[in-house]
């Protein structure tokens, strides 16, 4: 390098030649990197930006800027002076004249991508070279023709595609996919302000008691002033199934999605034919198989016939009531019901009173011309703020986003 006796910088300038016009810096930079990691330099990543960096900042006019450029962005210890030394003058030692450009190539041997540059040999080999001039574009010109655009048609996922399918046609591999599918939506869940407050520096209501208290070691000066905030917790949910005989191919599909409840939201589950059983504990395992079975050998009565109302009245009745109070409350039924309607409309009111939101699951309700004239669900939809279909994994999914609203 030190033989080279090119002009003056400050006259490169004024004579406008700049070595490496409308080169594709990136692709330089990264072919000689990898030349320079060849011989034995660690030129990684952060290397090959400096370098770009100070190509883009500082043109070089000259193979000597192009040197000190390279050899600062690139050179960390000094034993690697030498190997960047042999490198350097190896790709630039018999560089075409100034400017470096694809202009300074004949047309027979010029290539669309690079510029050859010699290795100490006659004829480089195609292809060799760094790439000096900008790529071409990936995509060339589309052919004419009659025919017109085609975009290639997306088709849904296998889990999409199984969303979409009746609770019947899904064997229990398929019905456990879906159940983690609809506990993965359930990641937010709403949270609700108590009436309890904890001290937080970035509240706005001031703690009296923690403030007098520390007034007392400054004469009773308040100098320190406590915040505290409402402590928010996550809005209780509890989930009515019904598993009498009418409800036989949803069963499996609900249980699935009131697990998953149970282990995001720590909601309270309930099933019910003739009597009432609190499902729980047992859908709380981590195994979906084992925490159906269980679910399956708790309800005794499952797949017999229906008292909506009067199990109803039994939550309402049991301790298990105060969990109902503030509660988003989920009743999966299709409403046929051998209580009277008056007793199922009494029921209804007292939960409505007590619940913060109700929301009716019927896999019937998506069924084309469908309108409630079960005498048990035209009782219970007056004190429902939804009733939504529930015959597919589709249908779940949109109840649980609804109920996951804040």
């Amino acid at each position: 390098m030190a033989d080279a006796e090119p002009r003056s910088v400050s006259d490169e300038r004024r004579g406008g030649i700049v070595l490496l016009r409308g080169t594709d810096r990136a692709g330089f930079a990264v072919a000689f990197a990898d030349r320079l990691r060849g011989a034995g330099l660690a030129a990684g990543l952060s290397e090959t930006g400096d370098f770009v960096h100070a190509l883009e900042v500082s043109p070089p006019v000259s193979v000597d800027v192009l040197y000190w450029t390279a050899r600062i962005a690139f050179v960390r210890r000094r034993a690697d002076l030498d190997a960047f030394d042999r490198v350097f003058h190896a790709v630039f030692g018999e560089a075409p004249p100034l400017p470096l450009t694809r202009s300074a190539v004949p047309p027979s041997k010029r290539d669309d991508v690079h510029l050859a540059v010699p290795h100490g040999v006659d004829e480089p080999a195609a292809g060799g070279g760094l790439p000096w001039a900008t790529l071409p574009p990936p995509v060339a010109a589309a052919e004419p023709g009659d025919s017109p655009l085609r975009t290639p048609e997306r088709r849904p996922s296998a889990l999409a595609a199984l969303a979409e399918l009746p609770f019947e046609e899904l064997d229990p591999r398929e019905l456990a996919l879906l159940g983690d599918a609809v506990r993965d939506s359930l990641a937010r869940w709403p949270a609700r302000r108590t009436r309890r407050h904890a001290i937080d520096p970035a509240g706005r209501r001031i703690a009296l008691r923690p403030t007098i208290a520390r007034a007392r070691r400054t004469a009773w000066e308040p100098v320190t002033v406590v915040r505290q905030r409402p402590v928010r917790r996550p809005r209780r949910a509890v989930l009515i199934c019904d598993l009498s005989e009418s409800m036989r191919a949803q069963a499996a599909a609900y249980l699935h999605m009131m697990r998953a409840f149970t282990l995001v939201a720590d909601a309270e589950v309930f099933a019910f034919a003739t009597t009432l059983t609190r499902l729980t504990p047992a859908l709380r395992r981590t195994s979906a198989e084992e925490a159906m079975a269980r679910a399956t050998e708790a309800v005794g009565d499952r797949f017999g016939g229906t008292r909506i109302a009067t199990n109803l009245t039994a939550l309402l009745d049991s301790h298990h009531g105060n969990s109902l109070r503030g509660a988003l409350v989920l009743v999966a039924s299709d409403g046929w019901d051998s209580d009277p309607p008056a007793r199922m409309s009494a029921a209804m009111a007292r939960l409505r009173r007590r619940a913060h939101r109700i929301l009716w699951l019927n896999p019937r309700a998506g069924a084309p011309g469908y309108a409630p004239k079960v005498a048990g669900m035209a009782a219970a939809l007056p004190f429902c703020d939804h009733l939504l279909p529930a015959a597919t994994f589709a249908d779940l999914a949109a109840a649980v986003r609804l109920l996951a609203r804040p």
